[in-house]
């Protein structure tokens, strides 16, 4: 099976062509005039999707030295994410299964990104999943092929976004959490403690984190030499804050099995920790290409769900609040 899959959720374009589990290409464009205004702008996002959505698929296609009609079935996210930019993806993916009359399936966005890990390789289950990016900070247990249950999520920001919001405060241009790490390996993980969130259970908090790093440039405004000591010690404090909890669950459920997935997933020092502490499990993350927003875990995704029959409806609406189906414990 051929599947295109398209991703629009935020600000990133991204086509992708798949063949029985096989990446053919996968392209993606990044908007970068979200900087100057700090963060994503949802009209300007949208409008940037309209101009790139055709361009996009065209390389994709390119690229897999294919052409439309070769395509068995489409595969885009409806959620979540931005519902402008979400509609553009989803309009445009309903209008080439109308135009070809091949299936379209709506694919959640977490979803693909736990279908990241498995793209090229198989992994055994159950395992427990740290889904972690700009949107989302959750702890996942996957007892089988679309069998989830959340059993650990953020209350109140995502991981990304304190490392992006403290970026900022370093005078980083967004995204600036990229910065963060580089800089970061300059500069001494302990020289100031930050401090990690104490919860019950598997929950993660990082609003204190970050509002930690701030009062402590308010009263010390930091010169060029302090800020890798900075970016440091909040980098291995947010990795603490994702490694400890994770460790836990997988001690409590004895499961072996650890995939990190999500932008976020592409920090070495939060591989190199989890590698270091996780003695006796195996660790898995996606290609770094694949740990960012990309059609190609969508085009997973759906490849999956179009093997198994399960369709969309063309009369299905985007949901920017979509949260991973899961199952009762």
């Amino acid at each position: 099976m051929m599947v295109l899959g398209i991703d629009t959720s935020c600000d990133d374009t991204s086509a992708s062509v798949m063949e029985s589990g096989r990446v053919l290409s996968n392209v993606v464009f990044s908007q970068i005039e979200h900087s100057k205004y700090g963060g994503v702008v949802p009209e300007l996002a949208s409008r940037d999707h309209i101009r790139n959505i055709l361009p996009v698929t065209r390389e994709a296609l390119r690229e897999a030295v294919v052409s439309l009609k070769d395509i068995d079935g489409i595969g885009v996210t409806y959620g979540p994410g931005l519902v402008g930019s979400l509609l553009i993806g989803m309009s445009f993916a309903k209008s080439v299964s109308l135009a070809l009359e091949i299936p379209f399936v709506g694919v959640n966005h977490l979803e693909a990104h736990i279908f990241s890990l498995f793209m090229g390789r198989k992994i055994n289950f159950p395992l427990i999943v740290l889904i972690v990016s700009g949107g989302h900070t959750e702890l996942v247990l996957v007892e089988g092929e679309g069998e989830y249950r959340v059993l650990g999520s953020t209350l109140d920001d995502a991981c990304g976004e304190a490392f992006d919001k403290v970026a900022g405060m370093l005078g980083f241009p967004y995204p600036g959490g990229g910065e963060v790490e580089k800089i970061a390996e300059k500069g001494e993980r302990d020289a100031i403690d930050f401090p990690r969130a104490k919860l019950k259970g598997y929950d993660f908090s990082f609003s204190g984190l970050k509002t930690a790093v701030l009062y402590h440039i308010r009263k010390k405004p930091p010169s060029e030499k302090d800020i890798p000591d900075i970016a440091a010690s909040f980098q291995e404090a947010c990795v603490d804050s994702l490694v400890f909890p994770t460790l836990a669950l997988s001690d409590r459920l004895n499961i072996r099995t650890i995939g990190v997935c999500g932008g976020v997933a592409r920090n070495k020092r939060l591989r190199k920790k989890l590698n270091e502490r996780a003695k006796g499990c195996k660790t898995f993350f996606p290609p770094p290409q694949f740990c960012m927003d990309n059609g190609a875990m969508v085009a997973g995704c759906a490849e999956f769900h179009l093997e198994r029959g399960e369709f969309s409806p063309l009369t299905l609406k985007v949901n920017p609040s979509l949260t991973l189906p899961t199952q009762s414990p």
